[in-house]
């Protein structure tokens, strides 16, 4: 039933990949996988994980990804190897505890490396074809700190790298025994958080980004600290990504959205662009003839190897996405300062509504008020304040002809009120907390939901109750939208699902999966051709509306 899907996070590091097929870019949207196609923009989901996803690896022919999640403390969190091909899951794995960290294949794509959390610790590596853990052992010496990223020798499938605070280790894998086998790097005096590692195709030395903003470069044969910079001028807020060129020179992504070219030799900064958020992922396409950098403010950038210039070519929410809307008039006011109500409510603003003629806007907030503002071309007037909610107002809806207007709120009231006397017509109680409300078109009814999980009808001229549904198995619902013609209306909530009810038979006539994270909203166009939802994990989707007109 779904059609696709804009959105994105950037706060998993190396959370943005691209597929070795040079056609696809991979990235994580709270528990769920998108594999996009960078010339059509078309969006493929991978379901399976029941928790928001860490960390995400692709083997070197790209024929599995790896990623791993977090879950509730007490709780073992999963590893899940995907089959490329057959888009499906191939393996699962569960074993850390609380949270996977981070994770690796092997360069053969023979064995995948998997790093627990700080609560967990250790580190497993799995046999890929025979779907089992060959060994595993703490990640850190008692002495240090906790583990924080792992990196595989790019040619040896039984050498890898494990670092974090104040710990670097070179492990070599002894099959015949089950054991792998660490050997600290000796650093001298130099103490670091390490956050990522680079390790390039001759396996000579490897690299390390620092919170410290520098970089360690270490011999990879001899376990020893080679040399360590940027001396002077250190990467801000730290080093979170790096990928070397085939060129020798390091691309490096820091906390402070500065996305550089700098030799590997002295780490001395060839070229350096600016960034919108905290550089997370940097992904090279090829042999990095183009580069894709995430940042931390759900932007993602295209640079070309040459001019090393950025271009956006996506930006999303960073953060939960809470509601939606169709215009039903544009007025395009010419003036040279934005029209802006301060202190508009005590406690924030919790729900907006404008009347069908954009002349005024009703507002809710979270101290209970309803307001009434009158709109006009460079200024406001206050019409009137509406106080009997007891609790934040989390939902208006106005009537077509713009002198009624309903509520929904959290002390288990809806009330309808009269915006030509500005006072309140009638209310209905219920034991919940009430999060949406709409009118029935033909507004002689209004349906209501919230925590109870219940799907209410009223009468509008006395508040009396007509009917109850059961609008879903857990949690809440926060959204709701009704059809033009009346015949169906959307839900959703906490349970993630889209659900398509018949109004007067009170059936669901279709479920729509696809939201990692709780609904926040749902609206249906205009036109009745498609549903957009939004939710906690920052995405928008758009669905097929799945009744004709």
């Amino acid at each position: 039933m779904w059609w696709f899907h804009i959105a994105k996070k950037g706060h998993v590091l190396s959370g943005l990949q691209a597929h070795p097929d040079r056609e696809h870019l991979i990235y994580p949207l709270g528990c769920t996988l998108i594999i996009k196609h960078l010339k059509s923009g078309k969006q493929g989901f991978l379901h399976g994980h029941t928790n928001n996803i860490s960390c995400l690896t692709v083997s070197k022919s790209g024929r599995y990804i790896a990623s791993g999640q977090v879950t509730f403390m007490g709780f073992k969190a999963d590893v899940i190897i995907w089959d490329y091909t057959k888009r499906e899951i191939y393996a699962q794995f569960t074993l850390h505890k609380a949270k996977v960290e981070a994770l690796v294949f092997s360069p053969n794509e023979k064995y995948l490396l998997t790093l627990g959390g700080q609560d967990d610790g250790s580190i497993v590596l799995w046999n890929v074809e025979k779907k089992e853990a060959i060994c595993g052992s703490p990640a850190s010496a008692h002495s240090a700190g906790h583990c924080l990223t792992v990196g595989y020798s790019s040619h040896s499938d039984n050498i890898f790298i494990s670092a974090g605070n104040r710990t670097l280790r070179v492990w070599e894998l002894d099959l015949p025994n089950r054991k792998i086998r660490p050997t600290e790097c000796q650093t001298g005096q130099l103490k670091r958080i390490i956050k990522c590692i680079e390790i390039p195709e001759d396996d000579s030395f490897f690299y390390c980004g620092t919170t410290s903003g520098d970089i360690m470069k270490v011999n990879l044969k001899s376990r020893l600290l080679s040399s360590c910079g940027p001396v002077k001028q250190k990467f801000s807020k730290g080093v979170n990504a790096l990928k070397m060129l085939k060129t020798g020179d390091l691309l490096v992504g820091s906390g402070d959205g500065a996305f550089s070219l700098c030799s590997s030799n002295n780490f001395k900064i060839i070229k350096r662009v600016e960034l919108e958020g905290g550089v997370s992922s940097v992904a090279l396409r090829g042999e990095g003839q183009q580069v894709f950098v995430g940042t931390d403010a759900a932007q993602i950038y295209c640079f070309g190897y040459t001019d090393f210039k950025p271009e956006l070519i996506s930006t999303n929410h960073s953060s939960a996405v809470w509601d939606t809307a169709f215009p039903q008039a544009v007025k395009i006011w010419i003036s040279s300062t934005p029209l802006i109500i301060h202190n508009a409510h005590s406690m924030g603003v919790t729900a907006i509504v404008s009347s069908g003629d954009s002349k005024r806007l009703i507002s809710g907030g979270g101290e209970g008020q309803v307001r009434v503002w009158d709109i006009l071309q460079d200024s406001y007037k206050l019409v009137a304040t509406m106080k009997e909610h007891k609790a934040s107002v989390n939902a208006i809806k106005i009537k077509s002809n713009n002198q009624e207007c309903v509520t929904a709120s959290s002390d288990g009231a809806c009330i309808i009120w009269d915006l030509l006397r500005f006072v309140r017509n009638q209310m209905v109680l219920a034991n919940t907390l009430f999060r949406t409300v709409c009118y029935h078109p033909e507004e002689y009814q209004i349906i209501t939901s919230g925590t109870d999980r219940k799907i209410g009808y009223w009468e509008v001229y006395d508040g009396s109750a007509i009917r109850e549904l059961e609008g879903s198995l857990t949690g809440a619902i926060n959204g709701m939208d009704i059809s033009q013609e009346g015949g169906h209306f959307v839900t959703g909530g906490d349970e993630k699902l889209i659900k398509v009810w018949h109004y007067f038979d009170g059936d669901v006539t279709h479920v729509g999966v696809g939201h990692s994270g709780s609904i926040s909203s749902v609206r249906i166009c205009p036109n009745n051709r498609f549903i957009i939802s939004t939710s906690t994990d920052g995405a928008i989707l758009i669905w097929r509306y799945p009744h004709s007109s």
